[in-house]
C-alpha cells in the first residue's frame, strides 16, 4: 500500500521556468495536489496538476493562488541582469504578497528560493554558512535579502515556517571556473527541495544550494537538521574548466563571490 503524501496542495510559483519544470517531476510523490502558477502560460498539465496564470505583484491574484494550499515552493522571479523595476514588482512586491497571502491562507511553510548573490559582496577567500549575514553584490541580491529577512519576519511574527535556499549557480552542468565552487546539479536541486519539504520542524532556516564541490566557499553544517546531502561535484569537470580560455575570472574585477554579476550597475 502506497505511502499518503505528506503534504496536501503544493504551490508552485515560477512554475513555467527551467526549474519549476523540474521541481514539479521531483516533488509530485509528496503532495497529493500541485497548483503551478507563473506569468507565462503553461498547459503540460498531469492528472494532479492545476494551472493558473498570475502576476505575484497583485496581491489579489495571491490571495487566490494560496486557497486551500499547505506547503509553497516560491521560486517565481525574474533574474540578475533585469532592470529595478522588473526586480521591484516580480522579487519584492511578489515576494512580500507570497507571504503576506501564505499568512492569510493559513499555509504551514514556504520554501524561498534565494541566491547566493544574497552574499555575493563577499570575497571569495571568506567561507561562509547559513548564519552568515547578507551582503547583497547587486540589486538582484538585494532583492533576495529582502525576501530572507520578510521570510523571517513572517516565522517569528506568526509561526509560518519558512527555509530560504541560497541557491548557487543551478545548470546541467558547470561552465566556468567560478562555478566550480558555486554549482548545484538539476539532481542535487531536486534532492535539496524534497528535504526541505520532508523536514520535520524547520522553523525558520537558511541553507546553501550547492552541490559536493571541493572548492565550495559555503557550509550547511549548522542546518544538518534539513538532511539535506549533495551527491554530484563539480570536480568532474575541473580539468575541462580550468584552461586559459575559460580561467579568465581571476583578479580585482572577480575576487566577489558573485563573480561578474557583482559589477552590475548600480
Amino acid at each position: 500500500m502506497a505511502e499518503k503524501p505528506l503534504w496536501g496542495r503544493l504551490l508552485i510559483t515560477g512554475a513555467s521556468g527551467r526549474l519549476g519544470s523540474q521541481l514539479r517531476m521531483a516533488t509530485k510523490d509528496l503532495a497529493q495536489a500541485i497548483r503551478l502558477t507563473d506569468v507565462k502560460a503553461l498547459t503540460d498539465l498531469a492528472n494532479d496538476e492545476e494551472f493558473i496564470q498570475a502576476d505575484l505583484a497583485d496581491m489579489s491574484t495571491g490571495l487566490e493562488l494560496m486557497t486551500g494550499v499547505d506547503v509553497v515552493i516560491h521560486l517565481g522571479a525574474v533574474m540578475p541582469q533585469a532592470p529595478w523595476e522588473s526586480i521591484l514588482q516580480a522579487n519584492i512586491i511578489g515576494t512580500y504578497n507570497i507571504f503576506e497571502a501564505a499568512r492569510q491562507a493559513g499555509v504551514k511553510r514556504v520554501i524561498f528560493a534565494s541566491s547566493h548573490h544574497a552574499t555575493g559582496m563577499y570575497e571569495r577567500t571568506e567561507r561562509l554558512d547559513s548564519e552568515s549575514p547578507v551582503r547583497p553584490a547587486n540589486l538582484y541580491g538585494l532583492s533576495k535579502a529582502f525576501g530572507e529577512t520578510t521570510g523571517r519576519m513572517y516565522h517569528e511574527k506568526h509561526g509560518l515556517e519558512v527555509i530560504s535556499l541560497r541557491i548557487g549557480s543551478c545548470f546541467p552542468e558547470p561552465t566556468d571556473e567560478r562555478m566550480l565552487a558555486t554549482w548545484l546539479s538539476h539532481r542535487d536541486m531536486s534532492n535539496l527541495c524534497r528535504c526541505c519539504l520532508q523536514a520535520s520542524q524547520v522553523g525558520y532556516t537558511v541553507l546553501y544550494g550547492v552541490s559536493n564541490n571541493k572548492r565550495v566557499w559555503w557550509s550547511n553544517a549548522k542546518a544538518g537538521y534539513i538532511g539535506y546531502q549533495a551527491i554530484d561535484s563539480a570536480d568532474d569537470f575541473e580539468e575541462a574548466l580550468l584552461t586559459p580560455q575559460i580561467t579568465n575570472h581571476q583578479g580585482e574585477k572577480y575576487k566577489f563571490q558573485s563573480g561578474k554579476f557583482a559589477n552590475l550597475v548600480p
